[in-house]
């Protein structure tokens, strides 16, 4: 494939990575990350100020109506620094959702105080019992008088504790596996009939599970008929995730590398040794996969939904298991400093084994991948 990124991205790529390289170093990603919300207001406001929280969004909010590819570039970047502010979560989950489901009266209510920094957005779609099956919602809302109101469970739900408000998937008809009948609901996140239990994920982040008992809600635009942008959301979310686990896995591959050149044994580096050499060749190659994965993946997202949706799952399966194949290489040829809390290593494993398990492990989007491939007739 003959891929270049635009002026435009190598520009945005340039700010974002200097930006990162200036300000967000490991000690301090590591600071944030041990703090009570999990991440720096301070950061998330610069990020701001940048024009990051608008990248995502329609010329018509604000936004520079960034592409599958802009969003893989802005990911890349975050993945090499191991970024732990909500932009997954607020921007391209939230966001997303509020651009594409959301009245004109609505979107003016909510989202320039996101892209300006001041307030923060959690999407609840996941269940205790959904795994990892979009239509599997068994929360309901139902309607009386004026307001809508929703009972149910919201398991692991991104950066759901610090969220101002929530965006709530829950269903107001058909069984609980069926595409028809799942809207998506407004809540505040402090609202009565809200109980939100955070706590910190194995790989740095947070994370929340809620419970809603007849909460006061608002339709997110109509009040069913949402899961094709649940749909798409999540695609772009795959799409972030890969690019950030691209991004992760080149530092590491970069750090490895440097590693073997200046680790001696036997009065010579390791580097020098042709076994080791050929592991080094396999996390690059396992590298450019997935690299190559991404942009195919990114590039799909505003195609049909078949050759979009079959793109993503080869790229979330192709990515997992590239990401644990580099991670565990890196433990391998780094040894056991490589499991110290103080040293990045440790850090950047855990992170590219997780997101092979946010919106669908290898396994999961093999099986999605075989069974759109048969339902796929390109024209």
């Amino acid at each position: 494939m003959d891929f270049a990124l635009s002026d435009d991205q190598r520009l945005l790529q340039e700010s974002l990575g200097r930006f990162l390289g200036d300000t967000y170093s490991f000690e301090a990603r590591q600071a944030a990350a041990a703090s009570d919300e999990g991440f720096s207001r301070e950061t998330w406001r610069a990020m701001a100020e940048l024009g990051l929280l608008a990248a995502p969004l329609s010329p018509e909010q604000g936004g520079l109506g960034g592409g599958g590819v802009d969003l893989m570039v802005v990911m890349e970047e975050m993945g090499k620094a191991l970024v732990v502010e909500p932009y997954l979560a607020s921007v391209v989950l939230s966001a997303g959702l509020i651009d594409d489901l959301g009245s004109p009266e609505q979107k003016e209510a909510l989202l320039p105080a996101l892209v300006a920094g001041d307030c923060l957005y959690a999407v609840a779609h996941g269940e205790p019992a959904s795994r990892y099956e979009l239509a599997s919602v068994t929360t309901r809302a139902r309607e009386a008088g004026d307001g809508w109101y929703l009972s149910g469970d919201k398991a692991v739900v991104l950066n759901g504790d610090s969220a101002d408000a929530l965006l709530v998937s829950a269903r107001t008809a058909g069984e609980a596996e069926a595409e028809a009948g799942i809207g998506l609901f407004l809540v505040d996140g402090d609202a009565q009939g809200v109980t939100r239990r955070g706590y910190p994920t194995v790989d740095g982040g947070r994370a929340a599970e809620i419970a809603l008992e007849d909460a006061a809600a608002s339709p997110l635009g109509p009040a069913d008929g949402a899961f094709p942008e649940i749909e798409r959301a999540a695609a772009r979310a795959i799409v972030a995730l890969t690019a950030e686990a691209v991004g992760a896995m080149t530092l590491v591959c970069d750090t490895t590398l440097d590693y073997l050149k200046t680790r001696k044994q036997f009065g010579v580096a390791i580097g020098s040794f042709q076994v080791l050499q050929h592991r080094m060749v396999e996390m690059a190659m396992a590298l450019e996969d997935a690299r190559s994965l991404t942009i195919l993946a990114a590039a799909k997202l505003t195609a049909p939904r078949l050759e979009r949706e079959r793109a993503v799952s080869a790229a979330k399966a192709g990515v997992g298991r590239a990401a644990r194949k580099v991670a565990e290489e890196a433990i391998q040829l780094h040894g056991g400093i490589a499991m110290t809390w103080e040293y990045p290593m440790s850090h950047y494993a855990k992170r590219l084994v997780m997101l092979d398990h946010l919106f669908g492990d290898v396994d999961h989007h093999e099986e999605r991948f075989s069974a759109l491939s048969e339902a796929y007739a390109p024209s």
